[in-house]
């Protein structure tokens, strides 16, 4: 089977047409590949205004873009496998300035792989845009084999995500609510998976109010939930303040019912971490003194650089007040 070209490709053709090409991306002869997407975005549909095309950051493919209010509370919470229960307009436990109801059956961290993955392909195709994908792509990015077991359960997930409600409120400024996933269903013809993102979901991927996760380090904890919410709401801080051992526990959802019992978790969890990172080249230290917790990481790029303008400007005003003296000796030398 000859594979299909690229939309981009088809475009530097002499007589490319850019109505042409979507007109042949519609009907399944042109492949909608990534370069064309982000260079030529669809306009908006005359028939629904309110379907058009609203991009999420486009981060790059070895990383997972997620608001910091998920990562920071439990709504995703570190949760064991089994019967999750019903909440409906619960408060989830979160960080002070995030605060977030929600009715739903409770998420865990696998809900989360899977939420993410949705996104890390909407980011190309746009929230509001029908995204199409197969469940043999999303296994894939989910760093799973393509086997009916599996399948099974990526359709209860994304089922899951599109039965819930939440609102998410961040330092009063940014907001969300509304379904995690807007609307999901099967294309029984070409087997894939249609999925709908809110548009208004964009607000909480603003600058400073989403991270991306590294998804390398991610998928070596697969299986240890405690150790992927810590990883992910760590992530999160550029610099990590000191944070208690109860606080911990309520912001993950833990089930553990013994704080005794939890900081073992914790202690065994933090050394999961360390060594998913150490063996991506990275850092990640914990230790926990009088039940606080103490945790020195690798920041990532953007965060560096977040900590080298908040060290700048304390230097600048510094330097200011001295010249500001500098000046004044001169006005008035000491005799």
């Amino acid at each position: 089977m000859t594979p299909k070209r690229k939309a981009s490709e088809l475009l530097q053709e002499p007589d490319a047409s850019l109505a042409r090409i979507r007109a042949m991306i519609e009907l399944g002869r042109v492949e909608d590949d990534c370069d064309f997407m982000q260079n030529h975005p669809p306009p908006a549909s005359a028939a629904n205004p309110l379907i058009q095309r609203v991009q999420l950051p486009a981060w790059p493919e070895a990383v997972r873009g997620v608001p910091n209010g998920v990562l920071r509370s439990a709504l995703f919470g570190a949760v064991k496998k089994g019967p999750k229960r019903y909440l409906k307009r619960e408060r989830v436990a979160s960080l002070e300035g995030v605060e977030i109801l929600y009715t739903g059956e409770r998420l865990d961290q696998g809900d989360l792989d899977v939420w993410q993955a949705v996104l890390h392909i909407a980011r190309l195709q746009g929230l509001g845009n029908e995204c199409r994908v197969t469940a043999y792509q999303l296994l894939k990015l989910l760093g799973k084999t393509d086997t009916g077991k599996n399948r099974d359960i990526l359709d209860q997930r994304l089922t899951r995500m599109n039965a819930t409600a939440v609102r998410v409120r961040i330092a009063g400024r940014h907001s969300y609510e509304g379904s995690l996933i807007e609307g999901v269903y099967r294309d029984e013809e070409t087997r894939e998976y249609v999925i709908r993102l809110d548009p208004k979901l964009r607000p909480l991927f603003d600058r400073d109010q989403w991270t991306a996760v590294d998804w390398a380090v991610r998928a070596e904890l697969a299986g240890q939930p405690l150790a992927q919410w810590l990883h992910g709401f760590y992530a999160t801080h550029a610099k990590p303040l000191p944070i208690s051992v109860a606080k911990l526990h309520e912001l993950c959802g833990s089930e553990n019912q013994s704080l005794r019992g939890f900081k073992q978790e914790l202690v065994s969890a933090f050394e999961s971490v360390t060594r998913a990172c150490e063996k991506h080249g990275q850092v990640f230290k914990a230790e926990i003194r009088n039940d606080l917790v103490y945790v020195d990481r690798q920041p990532s790029r953007s965060q560096q650089k977040h900590l080298d303008k908040k060290t700048k400007k304390p230097q600048a005003a510094g330097q200011r007040r001295k010249a500001m003296t500098s000046v004044g000796d001169l006005l008035n030398p000491k005799k």
